[in-house]
């Protein structure tokens, strides 16, 4: 354990009002010195926030310290919107809800330390995961002389017993339901809710019913299908049913028609980038809704190339985000291409929700490049000549060709 630096004076704490960073914003206090300064943000968990301002100002922070913020609307638009314009999935299932949204919070963290003049930034991610390579990744491409607490890194508080007696010590109220071993942890934002640790460390054992909180089981999930239309412009959705509505309240309305047909259930062994895999359970039911869709509208609006062009960059794109390189220019590089891929993705996709499934059953665009004259079965279509098929496989057939020949000839010899 590294020496605390005591030239710190003012830390800005990303703090949830929960035990684990009320238990770090106390040994800040104590362990530092320092004046801390909080910050909680709403990104749509589903948690009222009003009593971590409350708990902050009982733990001694000044009210003008104390930050909470509503960050759905800049949290969809700006992070997930862009992501799902890339149709990212980390390993090919994941749809990366707690990798996108460290990078915001880091963001405002930093933003916050400079109005408030402070020396450092600090977290309370552990020391196995991903989140403290995320969010310390962040805190230094945006300011890289900031100064990172991580005291999980740091404290020699390393059971719950001894998490426990802090607290008490320093007169920390604990929730009956605080006090035992939790049975997994959660995180959760607008885009997802992610389980992992104790029950789910076995990855041969189902995951609990109990464990899920955003989806209906699917088996339980209405007879009936649910049918739904989604609006795109410029790769984005717009309207759900033909209104027009802001992107944080698409997603909440998406997340809603998930939940209700079970949609969003993940059950997934990852490779962390810190070296080790991990079993988590991921509800990602608006998320999916809309991971569908957008292919769904692409498909008659990009071009081949392109298209399949994304889909090569998609997996470096997911794992950038995944690592915490939102902020490198690799990824922005990548943004810029994807961006310009989605100038004519518009339109409108209809989909059927039933008993944990989304799938596109239409799709219509003012830029469709699928062509009924060139596809048709009929005779009369004049833009495409059967005949000229001929040239073009004997011309692809070429060198398959040559090499047939030549190991023929090798074979007889």
């Amino acid at each position: 354990m590294s020496a605390p630096n005591k030239d710190i004076k003012r830390v800005v704490l990303a703090y949830s009002g929960g035990l684990d960073t009320s238990i770090i914003l106390k040994w800040l206090q104590t362990t530092y010195g320092c004046e801390v300064v909080t910050f909680t943000a709403d990104l749509g968990q589903g948690e009222e926030l009003e009593p971590a301002r409350k708990k902050a100002e009982l733990m001694g922070i000044k009210p003008e310290h104390i930050f909470i913020e509503d960050l759905r609307e800049e949290f969809v638009r700006d992070y997930v919107f862009p992501m799902f314009r890339a149709n990212a999935q980390y390993e090919g299932l994941y749809l990366l809800g707690t990798s996108i949204a460290r990078p915001l919070i880091a963001k405002k963290q930093i933003e916050i330390a400079r109005k408030v003049g402070a020396d450092a930034v600090a977290h309370g991610a552990t020391g196995k995961g991903n989140d403290q390579v995320r969010f310390e990744l962040s805190y230094y491409a945006l300011e890289p002389e900031i100064k990172v607490i991580a005291p999980w890194r740091e404290w020699d508080l390393t059971s719950r017993t001894a998490l426990i007696e802090f607290a008490e010590k320093n007169q920390i109220p604990i929730a009956k339901d605080k006090r035992g071993e939790a049975p997994f942890s959660v995180d959760a934002n607008l885009l997802h809710a992610s389980s992992e640790g104790k029950v789910l460390e076995d990855p041969g054992l189902e995951v609990p019913d109990y464990v899920y909180s955003r989806t209906l089981d699917p088996e339980k999930a209405p007879d009936t299908p649910t049918i739904i239309t989604i609006d795109f412009e410029r790769g984005d959705a717009v309207a759900i049913n033909g209104e027009k509505l802001s992107p944080a309240t698409i997603l909440a309305k998406l997340n809603d028609l998930g939940r209700a047909n079970g949609i969003g259930r993940l059950d997934l062994v990852e490779n962390r980038f810190v070296g080790m895999k991990s079993r988590g359970m991921y509800e990602t039911p608006g998320g999916t809704i809309l991971y569908y869709a957008h292919r769904g509208i692409e498909s008659i609006t990009l071009d081949r190339g392109a298209a399949h062009l994304k889909d090569e960059l998609m997996p470096k794109y997911a794992e950038l985000i995944y690592n915490g390189f939102w902020f490198s220019p690799e990824r922005e590089m990548l943004q810029a291409l994807i961006d310009k891929s989605q100038e004519m993705v518009a339109g409108r996709v209809t989909l059927k929700l039933f008993k944990g499934s989304a799938w596109v059953i239409g799709r219509t665009s003012p830029y469709s490049l699928y062509d009924q004259d060139l596809v048709t079965f009929e005779e009369g279509a004049v833009a495409y000549d059967h005949r000229d098929a001929a040239g073009f496989i004997k011309l692809n057939a070429l060198r398959l060709r040559t090499l047939a020949k030549r190991d023929r000839k090798i074979k007889a010899s």
